[in-house]
């Protein structure tokens, strides 16, 4: 069954299918902490250890049914990942790298709550990355039942790659070029984030 996502004041909706095929995972880098903090969102996306947790799966099952003009983009360097949010509530959705013959895709669990709870698709996180950046020490997870989780992910992207589907994505357009113009963060700016997500406890 499809999973509907929407930011948080429901200006950008859509799905997710296949979501049999996805992996509920945690990430603890610098980073995606840092990410939180440049929206204003820390309180809404990190967990207590400074996680956040995304619902991996391919471009070609995220699919956009309301608000396009209001998806945003931008990237903490010139060369790191698309950060994708919503414009008129900086609402996290995604993030997905630079090159679209990669079709992975990490949709940010602050727009998965609505109008159903995250938990109906994805009952619990299966994998924890990153785990040297947490603050403190987050949950266990099985690293090999979320390993073997992960491992027919990385499959399926790459057959996507083979069969050329990875062209099917809300992300990209026909050439490849991001949908939205990408933001990249000033040093200023991001340095800041970096010392709010290391200050303030999750």
């Amino acid at each position: 069954m499809p999973h509907p996502f929407q930011c948080r004041c429901g200006a950008l909706r859509g799905e997710i299918t296949h979501t049999q095929h996805a992996v509920r995972a945690a990430c603890y880098c610098r980073d995606c902490q840092a990410y939180a903090h440049v929206l204003g969102q820390g309180a809404q996306v990190l967990d207590a250890n400074g996680g956040t947790e995304v619902v991996v799966t391919q471009a070609a099952d995220v699919h956009l049914t309301q608000g396009r003009d209001q998806l945003a983009c931008l990237s903490l360097s010139p060369r790191g990942l698309l950060r994708w949010y919503a414009r008129c509530c900086d609402t996290p959705i995604a993030n997905t790298p630079r090159d679209w013959r990669l079709p992975y895709v990490g949709m940010v669990h602050s727009c998965l709550h609505q109008p159903r709870p995250l938990e109906h698709a994805f009952p619990r996180v299966q994998m924890r990355v990153n785990t040297k950046g947490a603050h403190g020490t987050p949950p266990a997870s099985s690293r090999v039942a979320g390993a073997l989780r992960f491992l027919g992910t990385a499959l399926r992207l790459f057959a996507a790659r083979v069969r050329g589907t990875y062209r099917t994505t809300p992300f990209f357009d026909g050439q490849g070029q991001p949908v939205a113009a990408v933001h990249v963060v000033d040093r200023q700016a991001l340095q800041a984030a970096r010392a709010r997500a290391a200050a303030v406890p999750h």
